[in-house]
């Protein structure tokens, strides 16, 4: 009976690359990800005048949702970014924190809506709506996170900490090896606070003719929270209903596919 030998060719590829490399290809990646969607967004969220509530198709509620999530999405990664170095700066180190963290804890005593009228001028002069609405419920996001972070850095054990200077874990290393896995934890809770403000603050965020100087419905954003507000505001029962609804179910898809899988996986983050 004759040998039947197989040879197997395996290539392999290999080229430099280092902890910074990949963080720095992570942040542009992210970035121009971010720039794709914000221009994007443009095109799809254009002024449009204002709709006749009693002719709302399927289509538009489709829309509608589409959009209010999309700026819900963009707003939480922009709070995401900015709340883990800013955590990590405010418990830098003692001094710092009794400075830093009585400052934003007054800062985030400030309710949100109360730059809004400021906010919407500002983005009025670059005919950039959706960037008002989007900055404030990035505000109403970021100190969720912020504070539920601060208290994850607080639980890392000192242990953990002493293994890190022995093993000269710092800077970039020691964020993505150990902080970020310690208070991972902090930051799907943080996640589920964040979304609910914003939640909330998308019914405001989206009727910006009542902060807008002579404005009217057509300069508002077409999504859920105009619909909401606009239909609740004519007594159309049918719309209101419809995009309450529409917004309960979102809710509870995201908790049951997302938020109670993330909670299930930062279980396996605790520190015992």
């Amino acid at each position: 009976m004759e040998n039947i030998k197989h040879y197997h060719h395996r290539y392999h590829f290999s080229y430099t690359t280092s902890l910074k490399r990949h963080f720095t290809s992570a942040a542009i990646a992210t970035l121009l990800l971010f720039l794709l969607l914000v221009f994007a967004f443009r095109f799809l969220s254009p002024t449009r005048p204002a709709l006749n509530l009693d002719q709302l198709s399927t289509v538009d509620f489709i829309t509608a949702t589409f959009l209010t999530f999309y700026r819900l999405t963009i707003a939480y990664f922009l709070s995401l970014i900015l709340s883990i170095p800013l955590a990590i700066l405010i418990t830098a180190t003692p001094k710092l924190e009794k400075i830093l963290l009585p400052f934003f804890d007054v800062l985030q005593s400030i309710p949100a809506l109360a730059f809004f009228p400021i906010i919407v001028l500002v983005f009025l002069k670059v005919n950039f709506f959706d960037g008002a609405a989007i900055f404030i419920i990035f505000l109403s996001m970021l100190w969720n996170l912020v504070f539920s972070m601060i208290g994850g850095l607080k639980t890392i054990p000192q242990d953990i900490e002493s293994a890190a200077k022995v093993f000269k874990a710092t800077g970039i290393r020691k964020i993505l090896y150990i902080i970020l896995p310690a208070i991972f934890p902090s930051i799907i809770t943080g996640s589920l606070l964040a979304w609910a403000q914003g939640w909330n603050v998308t019914i405001v965020a989206e009727v910006l003719h009542n902060y807008i100087p002579n404005g009217n419905s057509s300069q508002d954003l077409f999504g859920l929270g105009s619909l909401l507000v606009n239909a609740s505001y004519l007594g159309k029962n049918s719309v209101f209903l419809a995009s309450i609804l529409i917004m309960i179910v979102l809710i509870i898809l995201l908790n049951f596919f997302i938020w109670q899988k993330l909670l299930h996986l930062a279980e396996r983050f605790k520190f015992d």
